[in-house]
């Protein structure tokens, strides 16, 4: 197996697995850095080839293209956490794959991520898991009111879950949702939600962005705003429940914690993307080194950049058709377009940023 005993030099290859948004404005970040960008996509026309001639397609399970890529990368990251456990594993005994396996089979599974994240002693919601409908029965019955059932893998901007308001309702919900393997999370009183973007380098090092306030609109990103209502006491909290979790994982690369703010001043901690996230797309503008070339460093072995913000910020993802309004969008900041073709209902077809003079957070 490659190891990775010092960092990959200019000229170097790092290996992404995924091909859309995030996956592009990697491999920008791996450009601007001198290293070169091999993207490996499950199908043809992903964005991200938009940006590197070095392309891969193959269902992500492809053994054989797997093992090319190793041979070719000095280090392999992705995109997205919802790949084949198997597949990452196989492809880590031949080159570094960073963040490692141990962040990925946590972050894969929803019980297993906030078992984790209450083990370290961090406030989650209730949670409880559900495998059959008597377990759905059971769960509800030791809820305080409604909750959301979710099934344990897959699913993002809304996608795989259901409201539940009763214990028949939960067991009907288990039965919509293909009887997969769910865990039922009771609702938190929260006054708004927030996130923190952070990195961990190889050597542990750690370097957090100001954590920003996020508005969602039907279970999509809508807009991010920083300096948000968090209080510099909240800031700091934020920042070490991030590196709390990135150093518990060996953590190696940039990672996002989902948050809620509750009325109390307690911060909750909703879900971790063991990736860049959407909520620190604003650093592009705002901060010396963005999320994107910081998870190119951390992967790479590099030392981190400076998050310090040098603005504040408000980021709006363009959805659906909003994106005909491109000129627009243009003048109104710093327009990122993903190269997507077809502006479905719901799908993110890029995000502007608009920067005003630093407050402090």
């Amino acid at each position: 197996m490659k190891t990775l005993d010092k960092p990959v030099p200019p000229g170097g290859t790092i290996g992404i697995i995924g091909g859309g948004q995030l996956g592009r404005m990697l491999g920008q970040a791996a450009n601007a850095l001198g290293l070169k960008a091999l993207i490996y996509n499950d199908a043809h026309g992903a964005p991200a080839f938009q940006v590197t001639p070095l392309q891969l397609t193959a269902p992500y399970d492809d053994c054989a293209t797997l093992a090319g890529l190793a041979n070719v990368c000095d280090v392999v990251t992705f995109e997205f956490e919802n790949l084949p456990a198997d597949a990452i594993a196989f492809l880590g005994e031949r080159v570094p794959v960073r963040p490692g396996a141990r962040a990925l089979a946590t972050t894969q599974d929803r019980l297993t991520e906030k078992s984790f994240v209450a083990s370290l002693g961090l406030k989650t919601a209730p949670f409880f898991e559900v495998s059959s409908p008597e377990q759905a029965r059971e769960a509800f019955a030791r809820l305080s009111g409604e909750g959301i059932l979710k099934t344990r893998r897959l699913g993002y901007d809304g996608k795989g879950q259901v409201r539940v308001i009763s214990a028949e309702d939960a067991a009907l919900g288990f039965a919509a949702l293909g009887g997969k393997p769910c865990i039922l999370e009771g609702f938190v009183t929260f006054s708004f939600e927030a996130s923190v973007v952070a990195a961990r380098g190889a050597d542990g090092s750690f370097a957090a962005y100001d954590p920003p306030e996020n508005v969602h609109e039907h279970h999509i990103l809508r807009r991010s705003t920083v300096p948000g209502r968090l209080t510099a006491a909240q800031v700091t909290e934020a920042k070490t429940i991030a590196r709390k979790i990135a150093d518990a994982l060996d953590y190696v690369g940039v990672l996002a914690v989902e948050l809620f703010a509750a009325p109390d001043g307690s911060l909750i901690v909703n879900e971790i993307a063991p990736r860049v996230h959407n909520t620190g797309h604003w650093t592009l503008e705002a901060c010396a080194c963005s999320q994107f070339a910081q998870h190119i460093r951390a992967v790479a072995g590099w030392p981190l950049g400076d998050p310090t913000r040098h603005a504040d910020a408000v980021m709006e993802n363009v959805i659906g058709e909003e994106v005909h309004a491109w000129e627009s969008l243009a003048r109104s900041g710093a327009l990122h377009l993903y190269g997507k073709t077809d502006a479905k209902p719901g799908r993110k077809m890029g995000h502007v940023t608009r920067l005003k003079p630093l407050t402090k957070a």
